[in-house]
């Protein structure tokens, strides 16, 4: 568990209240393997994760949600009938984008474990949130429709105000706890060379080493030496504790793939390439250094 921070703010209090809700882990472990098992790695999970965008998609799809059902708010202000009517396919499109962006979510919810207890309680909360705000909004189309127009915007104002707390929790998950950002980014390894392993100690056997700060990936394939930073960009595992095959590395937590040669994305959910390492054998010893991307 990570050092607690001090509490001052309003919404410090709330992160740390959510961050000790024990009660949430059980039905939030549950659901995120029924989630992991409903969607099996392949081209669609690839697809919602972002691979192909080389980003979260998630993220990208909030926007559209937010704009709408804000900007459905701004409108409702007007008395004139005709931009009443734009607020409410407004609140309607928004409605239309939250479930493409509720699954995106719920995907790279589900592979935050293995994650921290707090980083699951917190995206549980989140996402049920956003649920309850998507419910709102329904509520408030249907009164739209209805002729009930005060009631359809008081409902929008409480499904924003809803949509900002999860949204702030949201913003808490990537920025103070490191949901999705990029594992290997703050320890990249050393651009000379320093020793790693005895060679005789390496075979076709992934292992680990720990080189300087960097956790290092060290196998024989086809007799060349491969070396790739250990931690997966992806959620942290150790690419050491998967599989590898004819030059691919598979993680073992989300069945990520990589490339053992320089490192790149074959399989999602994975965002990021591996950073790759030189290796050499001196002297009986393996040395390694990071390589330098082609164009750097």
């Amino acid at each position: 568990m990570p050092e607690p921070r001090p509490i001052s703010r309003p919404v410090d209090r709330l992160a740390a209240a959510v961050e000790g809700a024990a009660v949430l882990d059980a039905p939030a472990q549950k659901l995120a393997k029924v989630l992991r098992g409903a969607l099996s790695p392949g081209a669609v999970k690839d697809g919602l994760s972002g691979t192909w965008l080389g980003h979260p998609l998630h993220p990208v799809l909030t926007d559209t949600v937010i704009g709408t059902w804000t900007s459905a708010l701004l409108l409702d202000l007007s008395r004139d009938r005709h931009v009443a009517r734009g607020a409410d396919r407004l609140v309607g499109a928004g409605i239309a984008a939250a479930v493409p962006t509720a699954l995106t979510g719920m995907t790279d919810w589900a592979d935050g474990e293995p994650a921290a207890d707090d980083v699951r309680r917190v995206g549980a909360v989140h996402a049920a949130g956003n649920v309850v705000a998507l419910g709102l909004q329904v509520a408030s189309l249907a009164a739209r429709r209805r002729g009930a127009r005060g009631r359809g915007v008081a409902l929008s104002l409480a499904a924003n105000g809803m949509l900002a707390v999860s949204g702030w929790l949201g913003g808490h998950l990537s920025y103070a706890q490191g949901l999705g950002v990029d594992q290997t980014r703050f320890d990249p390894g050393d651009e000379d060379w320093a020793d790693a392993l005895g060679a005789a100690d390496l075979g076709s056997d992934p292992v680990s080493v720990q080189v300087g700060d960097t956790p290092v990936l060290l196998v024989r394939d086809a007799g060349v030496v491969r070396a790739l930073h250990d931690r997966c960009s992806h959620r942290g595992c150790s690419l050491a504790e998967g599989t590898v095959q004819e030059g691919v590395v598979q993680c073992g937590c989300h069945g990520s793939r990589f490339s053992l040669h320089d490192g790149a994305v074959l399989r999602g959910p994975a965002l990021l390439a591996q950073p790759a390492f030189d290796a050499r054998e001196r002297e009986g010893r393996i040395e390694v250094r990071r390589r330098t991307p082609a164009g750097v």
